[in-house]
């Protein structure tokens, strides 16, 4: 049998314990290798020899040293045929469906069913989709709206968004993301006209709609 071998990505080895864990109760699944940062998940990548030696990368969204879809889209441009299966604690509709339009094969919350990790693991790395019931209705959500609210951000805008209303301030984001303070500032006002938020508690507020309705939006 042909093991489909993995890398897991994730800056919490109790996470990394964890999935390894639930893995290895599949024969067919071998974690080769694991990384804690965006920049060491390109470097082991690119070690393996990309899709030549990884069946696939399961990646966490939230990542030090790199935002994980910064990361995504660092290695759909290096490796395209590596499928790339995204794992967040954050809400699938707020997340899944940019997560799939930058390149991963699929989408899911870090508190899955073991056995839907394993089925995930396994369709993305026969080159297939993954796309649970939630990230299904937030993909048709998001065509049926066309371009507005959070689907409208930038790539740079949106993870500005996602720590804005994480309660970060707009220093705290320009040393995260390597950006000066007064260019955090114009995306948050961009951010602001794109939402309709006026300020932001009514930004954390409409992150917090955005995640809870069942049209997502």
């Amino acid at each position: 049998m042909t093991s489909i071998k993995i890398l897991i990505g994730d800056d919490h080895r109790i996470v990394r314990e964890g999935l390894k864990q639930v893995l290895a109760d599949a024969p067919d699944i071998e974690v080769v290798a694991e990384a804690e940062t965006g920049p060491d998940i390109l470097d082991k990548v690119e070690a393996l020899g990309g899709h030549a030696g990884l069946a696939a990368v399961l990646l966490d969204i939230a990542l030090p040293g790199r935002d994980g879809m910064d990361v995504l889209q660092a290695l759909k441009k290096a490796w395209p045929l590596l499928p790339v299966l995204m794992l967040s604690t954050y809400p699938e509709k707020q997340y899944a469906v940019r997560c799939i339009k930058l390149g991963a094969a699929g989408y899911l919350n870090k508190s899955a069913h073991p056995d839907d990790m394993i089925a995930a693991v396994r369709k993305v790395a026969s080159g297939g989709m993954y796309v649970s019931a939630v990230t299904a209705e937030a993909l048709a959500s998001a065509v049926s709206r066309g371009s507005g609210g959070t689907e409208a951000l930038s790539h740079r805008e949106h993870q500005v968004f996602r720590l804005l209303t994480a309660g970060r301030s707009v220093g705290e984001i320009g040393a995260q993301l390597g950006l000066a303070s007064n260019t955090v500032s114009t995306y948050r006002q961009r951010i602001l006209e794109k939402t309709g938020a006026k300020n932001d508690v009514e930004l954390a507020l409409y992150a917090e709609r955005h995640a809870k309705s069942p049209a997502g939006s």
